[in-house]
C-alpha cells in the first residue's frame, strides 16, 4: 500500500528481474552488473547493499522495518564441522589446557570501561557515558575516565555490585565460513541475517569477529571471544595477510596486473595488492578466477581496485587470514571450533598470552 493509500502494483518474480536495482543511477552503478550476473546464474544468497533498493524494489530502510516488524522468523543455526578425533597427544595437551587458570594476582589492571563492557553491563562508549555521569564506583568511591581495576577491586553501577568477568584462560576462536547475504554486524537497520544470528551462543562471553566481510563476500571469517587477539589480528601495524579467491566479469591485462601490486589511487587513497596470479576459467568464457593477496581491512577494497579497470567482481571468497586457511570441508554455513591447543598455537603466533596480554620477555608459561 503506498502512503496516499492507493494499492501498489503486486510485484513478481520478472519484474524484480527487469526492476533496476538503484533506481536514478547510472549503469556503471556500484556492482550493478556483477548484481545481474548473480541473478541470472542462481545465486540465492547474493544480497543487495545496505544502501540500495531491497529486491522488491522498495527503499533498504523500509525493507528493513518490514522485516523486523514482521513475525520472528526461527534462523537456523550453523553446523558443525565433525572432524576424527585429534591424536592422543593432541587431546591430552587441549584437555590440560582446558583445565589451566591464571592466578588472579597476576592478572594486569585494565581501564575500568573494558572491564565493563567485557563483563557485559554495555559498550565501552556507553560505559564512559556512565563514567563521566557519576553511576560508576570502584572500591567505594565515584570512578573517574582512566581508572584501571583489577580482580581484587570492587565495583557498583547505578548502585548495584558488578561481577567483573576475567580472562584467567584460553579463549574461543571459530572458523566460520560465511555465506553471501550474511552481514558481520549485531544490529542492521536491513533487518538481515547476521552472522551471530548463525553461530552457536557463548556461555558468559561474547564472540567478536576479527574483521569483516561484506555481505556479499563469503569464506573465512575468524570469530573469538578475546577482544585482545581481535584488536591484534585486526591492528595495520602487523599487517596480517588477507587472501581471496576473486572471479570477475572480463579479464586483466599482464599490465593491469602489474598496476595492482605497483599501487592505484582509489578515493580514499592508494592500495595494492602483495601479489596477484590467475587462477583459472573457460578460454572463452566471460569469467576469470584470480588469486589476491592483501594486507588492509579497506571497505571493499579487493572489489573496488579491480572496478577501477572496469572489472565487476561477481564472486569474492576469503580463503586465508594470516597463517589460517579455509579447509577445504568446511563448507558453507558451516563451523569448526578450533581445539585448545590450536588456540594456543594461534595465541603465540598473535604474540599474546592465554589470557591476551601481549607477551613480555620469557614467554607465556601458562599457555605452553
Amino acid at each position: 500500500m503506498s502512503q496516499d493509500g492507493r494499492r501498489s502494483a503486486p510485484v513478481n518474480a520478472q519484474t524484480r528481474r527487469d526492476a533496476p536495482l538503484n533506481p536514478g543511477r547510472s549503469a556503471p552503478a556500484r556492482g550493478e552488473a556483477a548484481f545481474k550476473h548473480e541473478r541470472q546464474f542462481g545465486n540465492k544468497n547474493f544480497a543487495v547493499p545496505g544502501d540500495a533498493p531491497s529486491p522488491d524494489g522498495r527503499p533498504a530502510a523500509e525493507f528493513g522495518r518490514a522485516r523486523r516488524e514482521a513475525p520472528p522468523v526461527k534462523i537456523p543455526r550453523a553446523k558443525k564441522l565433525a572432524l576424527r578425533a585429534p591424536k592422543q597427544e593432541i587431546a591430552e595437551r587441549s584437555a590440560r589446557l582446558r583445565e589451566t587458570r591464571v592466578d588472579y594476582s597476576n592478572i594486569e589492571p585494565v581501564r575500568l570501561q573494558k572491564a565493563l563492557a567485557a563483563s557485559g553491563v554495555g559498550s565501552r562508549r556507553e560505559m564512559e557515558e556512565w563514567i563521566e555521569a557519576g553511576f560508576i564506583t570502584v572500591n567505594g568511591k565515584k570512578a573517574a575516565l582512566g581508572d584501571r581495576v583489577g580482580p581484587q577491586d570492587r565495583v557498583t553501577a547505578k548502585g548495584n555490585t558488578i561481577k567483573l568477568k576475567w580472562a584467567d584462560r584460553l579463549p574461543r576462536v571459530i572458523m566460520y565460513h560465511k555465506q553471501e547475504g550474511e552481514i558481520v554486524s549485531r544490529d542492521d537497520p536491513g533487518g538481515r541475517v547476521t552472522v551471530f544470528d548463525r553461530l552457536p551462543q557463548a556461555k558468559s562471553s561474547r564472540w567478536v569477529a576479527i574483521g569483516r566481510l561484506d555481505v556479499n563476500t563469503s569464506g573465512l571469517l575468524l570469530v573469538t571471544t578475546s577482544g585482545e587477539l581481535a584488536n591484534r589480528m585486526m591492528h595495520p601495524s602487523f599487517e596480517f595477510d588477507r587472501e581471496y579467491a576473486v572471479r570477475v566479469l572480463g579479464q586483466l591485462t599482464r599490465e593491469q596486473m602489474q598496476e595492482m601490486t605497483k599501487g592505484i589511487e582509489l578515493e580514499d587513497g592508494t592500495a595494492h595488492f602483495q601479489r596477484i596470479s590467475e587462477s583459472g576459467g573457460a578460454e572463452e568464457g566471460a569469467n576469470r578466477w584470480y588469486k589476491v593477496v592483501i594486507r588492509e581491512g579497506r571497505n571493499r577494497e579487493v572489489r573496488r581496485m579491480f572496478e577501477h579497470f572496469g572489472i565487476n567482481v561477481s564472486r569474492l571468497i576469503r580463503i586465508r587470514f594470516g597463517n589460517i586457511g579455509l579447509p577445504p570441508r568446511l563448507k558453507r554455513g558451516q563451523y569448526y571450533e578450533l581445539n585448545e591447543a590450536e588456540v594456543a598455537a594461534v595465541m603465540k603466533w598473535a604474540n599474546l598470552t592465554s589470557t591476551g596480554q601481549i607477551k613480555v620477555r620469557g614467554g607465556d608459561r601458562d599457555s605452553k
